[in-house]
């Protein structure tokens, strides 16, 4: 039988033992049977955070050894299966580097839409730029275009009153993701991680920006983030309309309906490209799925760009099986300009196992990397939303758009050469002789590894 990929480690295992709901409320009913009314308090209260911040969805170990070529026809018969999303031919595709590219272009396709605009973000802070997205959906909801605007109700808390005011006035339609409410504790930690904006139901975009001052600009400074997002047109768009819409049931209780939101699929580009939307409700992170699949099937060279990269043990043992097979892999992290600390203190303490596998590491320092992009072989590119960490496969909604296209990846192999310039590679020696509080902070972050 073929070996199982991804086996925990022992740390691994006390890890998980540690967050199980069952051995704390266990333990409540013990400290409630020997009448420790607040020890069973707190105790109780821990083990239904625990319940909340348990994993919903868990890796592949097996069927990883496929002898499947990038490029090839069963590798896209079997990404197209495994993925349950064909790659929808006719599609036009273009990548747009950093906010001075993407919001002007954002912004255009908003002031010319005719029928419909749909929003999905995790983050819409109050700035400039939300304002100006704010007067700019407003003005088209004012004339009569069906503007509806889900956001992330803890990314997008900090939105402000002003944003709110403007969109209501003009007519579009808001609505909250997974609110913090007593009756949906449940789902309190499955967030939508997506960033979407669909116009008349076939331009769309998506990548890792959300809408926020710290997007504007061209990377030029540390208040000015690092990303990228792309913009589709043609039917690849439907799939991004549907997650959309899958969401806005769920939150409104309003079925999107009609060819304002849907209009009639028809080709307008060379492109095949495989639109990816990603759920822990389903069980199993499609991202994930895409991920392991392209990385399991390189044969030449993977380039990965994420900002919170916290590889669990199936992403290493599969890098380390790539560069084995003489596969170059490169990954490319966010620095020490960072927002989430304690995803950058996870990816620090696994930078061992990935030098030590022959894996190439860089970080990007001049300001947060935010991008989400992985090269396979030249052929499989993918950009979108989602984190190579744990919290994107297994807590968040997340959308991914991919193509196996030559002149696409290597547009995205050429972006990523001109970051690599401003990047400082980590070295394993170096790496051995970080500081020692730095290694204790690291290892108490191991705690939270599954849920960051």
């Amino acid at each position: 039988m073929t070996r199982p990929k991804g086996l925990t480690t022992l740390w691994t295992r006390v890890r998980r033992l540690l967050w199980s709901w069952w051995l704390w409320a266990a333990y409540t009913v013990y400290l409630i049977n020997i009448s420790e009314w607040w020890a069973a308090f707190g105790v109780g209260l821990w083990a239904g955070v625990c319940s909340l911040a348990t994993p919903m969805e868990s890796a592949p170990q097996y069927g990883l050894d496929h002898g499947l070529e990038v490029g090839s026809q069963e590798f896209i018969d079997t990404m197209e299966g495994a993925a349950g999303v064909p790659l929808l031919p006719g599609n036009k595709l273009e990548l747009l580097n950093n906010g001075d590219s993407f919001y002007p272009a954002m912004l255009k396709a908003v002031r010319e839409a005719e029928r419909s605009i749909t929003i999905e973000a995790y983050i819409y802070w109050a700035g400039e730029i939300g304002m100006t997205f704010a007067h700019a959906l407003a003005e088209r909801a004012s004339k009569g275009v069906k503007v509806k605007v889900m956001l992330d109700a803890v990314g997008s808390a900090s939105i402000g009153d002003d944003i709110l005011k403007i969109l209501k006035a003009g007519g579009a339609h808001v609505a909250w993701y997974n609110p913090i409410r007593w009756n949906k504790l449940r789902r309190i930690n499955n967030r939508t991680h997506r960033k979407s904006l669909i116009v008349d139901g076939y331009i769309g975009f998506t990548g890792g920006a959300g809408i926020a001052d710290q997007w504007t600009g061209n990377a030029q400074d540390k208040k000015h983030w690092r990303d990228l997002q792309v913009r589709v047109e043609g039917p690849a768009v439907r799939p991004l309309q549907t997650g959309f819409a899958q969401n806005w049931l769920e939150c409104t209780g309003e079925l999107v309906t009609g060819p304002d939101f849907y209009p009639h699929s028809k080709a307008v580009g060379r492109l095949a490209v495989q639109t990816i939307m990603s759920s822990p409700e389903t069980g199993a992170s499609t991202a994930r799925v895409m991920y392991v699949l392209a990385i399991s099937a390189a044969r030449h060279s993977i380039e990965i760009a994420n900002p919170y990269f916290v590889p669990d043990h199936l992403s290493i043992d599969l890098f380390r099986d790539a560069v084995k097979r003489g596969v170059r892999v490169r990954v490319m992290v966010a620095g020490t300009p960072n927002d989430t600390f304690m995803a950058r203190l996870n990816s620090l303490r696994l930078y061992g196992a990935l030098l030590e596998a022959g894996v190439e590491l860089s970080e990007y320092n001049r300001t947060l990397l935010h991008h989400k992009t992985m090269v396979v072989d030249g052929l499989w590119a993918t950009v979108g939303t989602t984190n190579f960490d744990n919290r994107s496969f297994s807590h968040n909604e997340e959308n991914n758009v991919c193509v196996c296209d030559a002149q696409i990846a290597r547009e995205l192999n050429d972006m990523f050469a001109k970051d690599a310039l401003l990047c400082d590679r980590v070295d394993l020696e170096t790496w051995r002789r970080r500081p020692f509080l730095g290694k204790v902070a690291e290892a108490l972050a191991s705690f939270v590894q599954d849920q960051v």
